[in-house]
């Protein structure tokens, strides 16, 4: 977030002043992260959530093997959720992750397909998270 302070005016000793609260833009999609297997068999990484953003944002994985993602939520004051919602329902996978918390999910996506994951949540009646941005892939191989 960057803090904007404006000085309005002063007057005697009085200064009068505001402070705009600017949140992060979304970030722009960065090169894919294809998740190696490890020896126990399993694809890790971690992804970052901040405001209006995943990184990586783009992430690879093998159909078949286990998937463990550490979601870190790097926001001081704005919960945040990993949500893949495939319309077919061969991949559904939800998690909250609180502002300032991380959260270990596992799942084994069993078919090839482009999955487009995304946060939901919202502060009424602004747009949602994934409307500002929120959102990535996760490409099953």
């Amino acid at each position: 977030m960057r803090l904007i302070h404006i000085m309005l005016a002063t007057i005697g000793l009085i200064s009068v002043g505001v402070t705009i609260v600017c949140a992060a833009e979304p970030s722009q999609p960065g090169p894919p992260v294809v998740l190696p297997v490890a020896e126990d068999g399993v694809q890790r990484a971690t992804v970052i959530l901040d405001s209006y953003s995943y990184s990586p944002n783009h992430v690879i994985v093998e159909a078949g093997k286990p998937v463990e993602l550490t979601l870190t939520s790097v926001t001081t004051m704005i919960p945040h959720n990993f949500i893949i919602k495939d319309s077919t329902g061969r991949l559904s996978v939800e998690q909250d992750v609180s502002a300032g918390k991380t959260v270990t999910i596992m799942f084994t996506p069993t078919q090839p397909g482009m999955f487009p994951f995304y946060c939901d949540k919202r502060l009424w009646p602004f747009p949602s998270h994934r409307d500002k941005g929120m959102e990535g892939t996760l490409e099953v191989r």
